[in-house]
């Protein structure tokens, strides 16, 4: 059995049943996302009541504001809501879209790997070369197709990421998650503090015809000043919106809130007089009104009104909006009053409180959307809330689905209906889950952004999770990604970041394929033909080594707008043909100074070696220039680091043959006419490279 005190937030040690209750308001919002203190009392309520609905419950880890209660602990530790959150959190979430695309590629590379390897092993044999020599040429094949940096430059890609989104108030976790985040296509968000600013406000004080009344928000402020039960979001809302003069009125009695009655009376003095004014809900508060006071000031019988209050009760819920009734009763000089004097009371008019949205937030929205992120919130609110919500922040058209209908959706169906809506209400954690797996298994790259208890698995479950420095811990452990604002804006600066830096790491695949693919497919073309290997294994290495320096540097590269205008994501087939179409042409170069070497210049062995690695690494690496960017090269400024690189490699292995450390590796110096036609074939291989570069994408339309 446990007792609750009156102390403010008590957190419920454990999932409990009341058997009893004076008062008592609970803060669910770590819970259920409900803004407001929730009311619960001891009642029996079917098995199938949604968790936000459980309003004879406490929650393990919920506040307590306000009263007292008895409950009976049901549920503790792993058994509780929370505890059996806290356990889905163990369990190994699914392989994310950038683990996929990355182990997708893994597999690629590993099959034109072994069918190169293999098939230039067994030329090399079938022409009488020594098997070992053979062997050790293919190995070394192998080595230099396979780009042997991508650990590293994801890493460095990653880290330099993270480093930018923390300026940006955005501290990343988990570093592969900035790679999901760049291609992330669908942001599933609570309303709560992200599309609203999470607390309560007040909308307007409307007479009997609806329109906004100074008499009655004096009669609410009044209520709402004098009154000393316990501190509530409702009287505080009052109180903040403006403050009339109230100086002529003194407080003579209180009348507090209670859960049997659902309203507070203050007895308020005023020239001699005594007014009695009661606010609450509508229903208990209209059960003991005997008249209502017209705008005009005329009072008439209630029940002549009462449907017109009704239809104004119905219209503004619909709207979203939460609403109060407000009376008074003239109590001549009695300045004493208690629960028998609310009776016969004069119905004045409503108080109206909204959760209003965060400013620019329809702004924000809408770039997201021109990013190519689409919003879904998911909410445990009520779906009149959650339109009205909608309607405040942009999406008028947002097409709704509830938590009782997705309990009546099978997982096929589901399939079909996460894509057409934009807004899941009165939904339970997990529900949440389930709503972002079924994304997933519709192809989308699913964020989910959370603070609250409920939010954690499906935090767990999204491609990037999303939490704030704000949030409690169990959603910042299961969150790949935290914000030290909750705000969708410093997403929509993550986004663009994390797409910069896969559009980057992307790079260093097209670049290091397609030259590594063209070196390849020419030494093996070349083994064909020449009497001795077109390189020595060390001097593949080299080349292999030198062409991977600049890309090093690729982290730092300027990134096109273009890349960063809608999600991208792992394509394996478009890299096997950017990789066969770049890494071709460099080939047909590659034949050209073969041709050159042999045909112009009648080189030897080590000189044919010498004059290929100047043009393969040369090549490479100015090459890097034209294929970071599908603009012309001559459009697309690339990162100062980048270009420094880029022309320091070519330079260098231009100059290595002519040192003792080239001597090292075999090569030789070479005649001042080759470096001339070098020269020719670079500007020949840059024009070539930029014309397939534009029928490429054009092609493709990727």
């Amino acid at each position: 059995m446990i007792q609750q005190t009156p102390a403010f937030w008590n957190v419920s040690p454990a999932d409990c049943l009341i058997l009893e209750s004076r008062d008592l308001f609970v803060d669910e919002a770590t819970m259920t996302g409900e803004t407001y203190p929730v009311e619960k009392e001891a009642a029996l309520l079917p098995s199938e009541t949604p968790l936000a609905g459980r309003t004879n419950s406490l929650f393990m880890g919920t506040h307590v504001i306000s009263g007292t209660a008895r409950a009976v602990a049901v549920y503790t530790g792993k058994q509780a809501k929370f505890g059996k959150i806290s356990e889905r959190l163990k369990l190994k979430p699914q392989e994310t879209e950038f683990e996929h695309g990355i182990r997708r590629f893994g597999f690629f590379l590993l099959e034109v790997t072994l069918s190169l390897v293999i098939v230039i092993f067994a030329v090399n044999v079938y022409f009488h070369r020594p098997v070992l020599e053979a062997f050790l040429f293919s190995l070394a094949l192998a080595v230099g197709l396979t780009p042997q940096l991508l650990p590293a430059i994801i890493s460095i890609n990653l880290a330099h990421g993270a480093k930018k989104m923390a300026q940006n108030k955005v501290i990343v976790k988990r570093l592969a998650s900035i790679e999901n985040f760049g291609s992330m296509d669908v942001l599933c968000s609570d309303k709560t503090g992200t599309l609203t600013e999470g607390s309560v406000r007040l909308h307007s004080a409307l007479d009997l015809d609806g329109h906004a009344s100074d008499r009655v928000f004096l009669h609410a402020y009044l209520n709402a000043l004098f009154e000393k039960g316990f501190a509530n979001p409702i009287d505080e809302a009052i109180r903040s919106h403006k403050q009339p003069d109230v100086s002529g009125y003194e407080k003579a009695d209180e009348v507090p809130y209670d859960f049997i009655r659902k309203r507070l009376s203050i007895l308020v003095r005023h020239d001699g007089a005594h007014v009695m004014i009661t606010k609450g809900t509508l229903p208990q508060v209209l059960a003991d009104c005997s008249l209502a006071e017209t705008p005009a000031r005329h009072t008439v019988d209630i029940a002549a009104v009462t449907p017109q209050i009704l239809h104004q009760y119905e219209t503004l819920s619909a709207q979203g909006l939460r609403l109060i009734g407000l009376a008074y009763r003239e109590m001549g000089t009695a300045s004493v009053i208690g629960k028998g004097e609310e009776q016969d009371m004069t119905f004045l008019g409503f108080v109206l409180f909204f959760d209003p949205p965060k400013k620019d937030i329809a702004e924000t929205i809408d770039r997201l959307k021109k990013l190519g992120v689409a919003l879904k919130i998911i909410t445990g609110d009520n779906r009149l809330v959650a339109a009205k919500v909608s309607r405040d922040v942009g999406m008028p058209e947002a097409r709704i689905l509830t938590g009782g209908e997705l309990r009546e959706i099978s997982d096929s169906a589901l399939l079909r209906k996460v894509a057409e809506t934009d807004i899941f209400s009165e939904v339970e954690s997990n529900q949440k889950e389930r709503i972002i797996l079924a994304l997933r298994k519709a192809g989308h790259v699913v964020g989910y952004m959370g603070d609250g208890i409920n939010d954690a698995s499906a935090l767990h479950a999204a491609d990037v999770g999303i939490s704030v420095d704000m949030a409690v811990d169990v959603a910042k452990e299961a969150a790949d990604i935290v914000l030290l604002e909750k705000d969708l804006a410093v997403l929509v600066q993550g986004v663009q970041e994390g797409r910069t830096t896969f559009a980057n790491t992307l790079k260093y695949v097209f670049m290091s394929t397609s030259a590594n693919f063209g070196n390849m497919f020419s030494m093996a073309g070349a083994s064909l033909f020449l009497p001795f290997l077109p390189l020595l294994p060390k001097q593949i290495l080299l080349t292999n080594l030198m062409t991977d320096f600049p890309e090093m540097t690729i982290a730092t590269d300027q990134v096109d707008v273009e890349m960063v205008n809608r999600p991208r994501r792992w394509d394996i087939v478009f890299i096997r043909k950017f990789m066969f179409a770049f890494g071709l042409v460099s080939s047909v170069f590659d034949y050209l100074t073969f041709g050159v070497l042999l045909l112009l210049l009648h080189a030897t062995p080590e000189q044919f070696r010498t004059g290929w690695f100047m043009e393969s690494v040369a090549s490479a690496a100015i090459i890097v220039l034209v294929i970071r960017s599908r603009r012309p090269f001559y459009k697309s400024r690339p990162g100062n680091q980048l270009l420094i690189a880029t022309l320091a490699v070519a330079i260098a292995a231009l100059i290595l043959p002519f040192t003792p450390l080239g001597r090292i590796f075999g090569l030789v110096t070479l005649p001042t006419s080759f470096l001339l036609i070098l020269g020719l074939i670079m500007i020949l291989y840059i024009f070539t490279s930029e014309v397939v570069k534009k029928v490429f994408y054009r092609r493709l339309n990727h």
